[in-house]
């Protein structure tokens, strides 16, 4: 498979720039692969398709305010931050990406809030883009977190062109979100209200709940036609004994179990057993799901629909086959489906 393989024409106004109104009323399309045919339903319809016992996998990750909006010493000019991931906390030190990048060198300091109560110097240039700082804060570890969340933005992606609004501090985010780490929210997940879990869990459906603390890498574009040359960036996963436990019985009993977005696939495919089981993993994954590949754990998924040429279509047509994923596409653009982070849903089954 090519990357020019996953091209596909993409209207503009098909790109979500606000979430639905509720959000289990986005609009759900179904696929279903053995007999390759579609249905267009809405996502609280999605509990039609579940029995008692049946497992639903969640990313329980939470996006963390990872936008920042300094000036620069001497210049004042206006800098955007953005927080990719904490390399050690005693010192401060974190990964970012700067923009403009060429206004950004190593020795230039960084003042954020009105009352330039938080500085950071720039210590490391590592990419074209990206940067290492430290922040100079007086106070302790929780007192300079707390400071990141109140200078900090809803980090929404960069193709929604307005300013972000009140809404989006609770809209960019899973309803079951709990671990802080992730700077994109685990999008599919977006779509369950608390009435629509409460629903699912009164018709005996269960939850496994596993950690992906989604990274920007998720996004970034594939340059290499030869996509077994692209490279992932690594992201940080937690599946502990409990959710092993509640995946595996589901297994043993052949029952359905269901990746609920793509940050959950790539999780569990790390950490398969060679007897085809899942394991307790914490660690970091670099892994790129493209067709053709064998999954082990999942036998049904939920995903948004994605950008062309992007490692998530690439996975999704993985899981659904390749030619059964690019007609859905088509229909889904005529059917003028939203998609991208705040887009429309799809289940795979």
């Amino acid at each position: 498979m090519k990357l020019s393989h996953f091209n596909f024409e993409l209207p503009d106004e098909l790109l979500a720039e606000y979430p639905s109104e509720h959000r289990d009323e986005a609009r759900l399309m179904v696929l279903n692969r053995e007999k390759q045919t579609i249905e267009h339903k809405y996502f609280k319809d999605l509990i039609d398709y579940f029995s008692e016992d049946d497992v639903m996998i969640l990313n329980n990750t939470k996006v963390f305010p990872a936008r920042l909006f300094g000036n620069k010493e001497k210049t004042g000019a206006r800098i955007e931050v953005f927080l990719l991931r904490e390399l050690n906390s005693e010192q401060r030190l974190w990964d970012v990406l700067v923009d403009p990048a060429r206004k950004i060198r190593i020795g230039n300091k960084l003042y954020f809030g009105n009352d330039e109560s938080l500085v950071a110097e720039v210590i490391d240039n590592t990419t074209s883009r990206g940067r290492t700082l430290r922040f100079l804060f007086d106070g302790s570890y929780e007192d300079f977190r707390a400071k990141l969340t109140e200078l900090g933005q809803t980090p929404l992606p960069k193709y929604i062109k307005r300013d972000v609004e009140p809404e989006d501090q609770d809209r960019y985010q899973t309803i079951y979100a709990k671990n802080e780490g992730a700077v994109a929210a685990p999008t599919a997940g977006l779509h369950f209200s608390k009435h629509l879990l409460k629903r699912l869990e009164i018709k005996g459906v269960n939850f496994a709940e596993i950690t992906l603390h989604v990274g920007l890498g998720t996004f970034n574009p594939v340059e290499v036609e030869d996509l077994s040359k692209h490279k992932m960036d690594s992201e940080e996963i937690i599946i502990d004994a409990a959710a092993t436990r509640t995946i595996n019985t589901a297994l043993s009993e052949k029952r359905r179990i269901c990746a609920v977005g793509t940050t959950v696939m790539r999780s569990i495919e790390s950490s398969v057993s060679s007897s085809g089981n899942l394991n307790e993993f914490s660690g970091w994954t670099n892994k790129f799901i493209f067709p053709p590949y064998d999954f082990s754990i999942a036998n049904c998924m939920i995903t948004n629909f994605h950008t062309p040429k992007s490692t998530l279509l690439m996975m999704t047509a993985a899981f659904g086959g390749y030619d059964f994923i690019m007609k859905a596409y088509e229909e889904a653009v005529k059917e003028k489906y939203k998609f991208y982070s705040y887009g429309d849903a799809m289940l795979i089954l």
